[in-house]
């Protein structure tokens, strides 16, 4: 199945790196692309179990999903995300 999540804190490439590093980890999921203009994360996957565990893991590095909880805490993982992926790029 294929999937696009709109994320919220997504904001250049550096976040983009992070996301990119973190979810490529996760055993069924391919195809990923991160797109900053919408705000977006694009996967293939055949268990729907990834996509609750890509949901989750989006949320620990400060990205989660529109409509979930974007407290400050999450803004602030993001940006240290966002740091880390620009290092790292």
């Amino acid at each position: 199945m294929k999937t696009t999540l709109e994320i919220q804190n997504l904001k250049c490439g550096g976040c983009a790196n992070t996301i990119n590093k973190k979810i490529s980890i996760l055993e069924d999921v391919s195809e990923l692309e991160i797109n900053n203009a919408n705000n977006s994360v694009s996967f293939h996957y055949e268990n729907e179990n990834t996509l609750e565990k890509v949901k989750a893991l989006l949320n620990t590095i400060g990205y989660p999903v529109v409509g979930h909880k974007n407290a400050l805490t999450t803004k602030a993982k993001s940006f240290v995300s966002c740091a880390i992926g620009r290092l790292n790029n």
